[in-house]
């Protein structure tokens, strides 16, 4: 055992002093290279070990299949336990075509079964029998990879421990000495042990271990890398699912937080709800919308894919509580016309109940749904129903996993959760701190009746306001109102109402008195007018006077000054002798 460590602990010397690590072969199972760096080591052993019905031989198939159609590598699949048309048969529904790669000589399956009644053991017991068949059927094909599928099924051969130990390490040799990328499958052991015989593990570079479990009546599929000599590789346990496309591996969170963020906003539907958010959300950002039960986070969450789709935007909506007619009916009453762009392939909407699967198969489906439909907006209704599956940790997990896989695909995700409690900030989905915007509503009651308030909680990089606004549905979608503050608090519904028509009343008083004030004071400045023209005209009168009297009296003169002339006139004629 010791010997077979001192490599392992040599290539970590070697990597520490800044060489490469082992090249590495894509398997093309999607999430396994992203967790491993890239695949499997090249030219070295791989195995693969689990528990029955884990998934071992569909790992190694596909490993083959992908490697033949994706890279061009031909393979061997030598199998100790089933035959060709079984093997054959199994796989078919995955959409893998063993037969046709056969005839097309890219692939070489062997099958056939060993029988330790039927081995003499005459001196010293090995393998060569084994070799020669592997080597004739890698020169068949040129082949690349290789599968031995169950190892323990030839080991079991074997006589002793002393002569397992001996031969596997002689066969590892072998296949590592011809370049072969090798996957070995095998049973998993009792105990502390990976496998049944314990020895495997210790010879193998890399160590992958499969677990299928049932919880709540649930089974999910773990994958987890035991080790990988001279490279760095994900060490958690990761859901795994065997899907119509072959495995599916869900890493926990992406490796690292190196997702491109946007500048460009995108309106929410709700031009008042885009103000208070400085102009709408982020691009590729998180939003959630919390509330308790009957708040409208359905209803913002319908809006802001109406946008999307108004923009010409495709959008996934995920609901977990109600079925597509359902939610086009209950968002048409409020005019958002969800099913007019179903029609025009702008919107899909996956409804499931939680419960019908494991969180892991949420994960795939969000997975699946993006990878068809490459939306530009996800919305995910009602995550908390998936606290029905997993505990409150598991379901964090999932969601956290979710926004992962949508922002580092610049995909703007918007999720709806439940609070725990009405007056706590507190949803039921512990991922507050990931999300870039949390929207809040509330009801609040007041004089017998229940309306809604909006609060913006945090949006991430921008302004935003710190208002309390109350939300209405009305018959063209979501609206928000400015709220009153009355001696007991903010005033909504009919509260607000009376203080609406008590404050135009007011208006119309204040007006009304406004009007009269500017009437007097515009007939006081009337009346001084009046009285300065009437003093004007008084003065022009007396002006006029004056100049009428002047001239009667300038008349008169002349008129006394020609009768005195005439008269002075008449005495000097009489007084003329003839």
């Amino acid at each position: 055992m010791n010997e077979d460590e001192r490599p392992e602990r040599g290539e970590a010397r070697r990597n520490a002093s800044g060489l490469a690590g082992p090249l590495k072969a894509p398997t093309g199972i999607t999430g396994f290279d992203e967790v491993t760096g890239g695949g499997v080591p090249r030219g070295r052993p791989t195995l693969v070990a689990g528990t029955a019905g884990s998934g071992k031989t569909l790992f190694g198939l596909e490993f083959l299949v992908r490697g033949i159609v994706e890279h061009g590598e031909p393979g061997v699949l030598l199998a100790f336990e089933e035959s060709e048309d079984d093997l054959a048969t199994n796989v078919a529904s995955l959409g893998f075509d063993l037969p046709r790669l056969v005839e097309e000589g890219k692939l070489f399956i062997d099958c056939f079964r060993l029988d330790p009644a039927d081995f003499l053991e005459t001196g010293s017991f090995d393998l060569d029998g084994l070799f020669i068949r592997l080597a004739s059927a890698v020169e068949a094909v040129g082949a690349k990879r290789v599968v031995l599928d169950t190892v323990e099924i030839l080991l079991g051969a074997l006589p002793d421990s002393s002569v397992v130990r001996s031969e596997l390490g002689r066969l590892f040799r072998w296949l590592k000495d011809r370049g072969l990328t090798v996957v070995i499958t095998g049973e998993r052991g009792g105990g502390d042990e990976l496998t049944r015989f314990g020895i495997e593990e210790y010879v193998s570079d890399c160590v992958v271990a499969l677990d299928h479990r049932v919880r709540n009546g649930i089974s999910t599929r773990r994958l987890r890398v035991v080790k990988y000599r001279g490279s760095v590789h994900g060490t958690n346990e990761y859901p795994f699912l065997v899907t119509a496309d072959g495995i599916v591996v869900v890493p926990i969170t992406s490796l690292g937080l190196t997702h491109e963020a946007s500048h460009e906003r995108v309106s929410t539907g709700v031009p008042a709800l885009d103000a208070m958010l400085g102009g709408g959300v982020f691009r590729g950002s998180s939003v959630m919308v919390s509330g308790s039960a009957g708040t409208g986070k359905t209803s913002i969450a319908a809006s802001m894919a109406h946008a999307a789709c108004e923009r010409g935007e495709r959008v996934v909506f995920l609901s977990f509580e109600e079925s597509p007619s359902q939610l086009a009916r209950n968002m048409a009453s409020i005019g958002l016309d969800l099913e007019g762009w179903s029609d025009r392939g702008l919107l899909v909407v996956h409804s499931v109940r939680p419960t019908a699967f494991g969180l892991e198969e949420h994960l795939a489906q969000v997975q699946r749904l993006v990878e068809q439909h490459d939306p530009s907006l996800v919305v995910l209704d009602a995550m908390a129903s998936l606290g029905h599956v997993g505990s409150r940790d598991d379901t964090s997990s999932v969601v956290s996993r979710d926004l992962d896989l949508l922002k580092g695909r610049g995909i703007t995700a918007v999720m709806t959760t439940l609070m725990h409690r009405q007056e706590e900030e507190v949803s039921q989905v512990d991922v507050s701190s990931l999300v870039d915007t949390w929207i809040l509503l509330r009801n609040h009651e007041s004089n017998g009746e229940r309306n809604r308030l909006l609060f913006v909680i945090k949006s991430r990089g921008t302004a935003h306001s710190n208002q309390v606004r109350e939300f209405v549905l009305s018959d063209t979608g979501p609206e928000l109102v400015p709220v009153f503050l009355g001696p007991d608090g903010v005033l909504t519904g009919s509260s607000r109402a009376a203080q609406e028509a008590q404050e135009r009343r007011d208006r119309q008083v204040e007006e009304a008195a406004r009007r009269r004030r500017e009437l007097e004071h515009r007939t006081r400045r009337a009346e001084t007018e009046i009285e300065s023209m009437r003093r004007v005209l008084q003065a022009e009168r007396a002006e006029l006077d004056q100049l009428l009297e002047a001239e009667r009296s300038a008349h008169e003169q002349a008129g006394g000054r020609a009768e005195q002339a005439r008269l002075r006139q008449g005495r000097g004629t009489r007084g003329v002798t003839p």
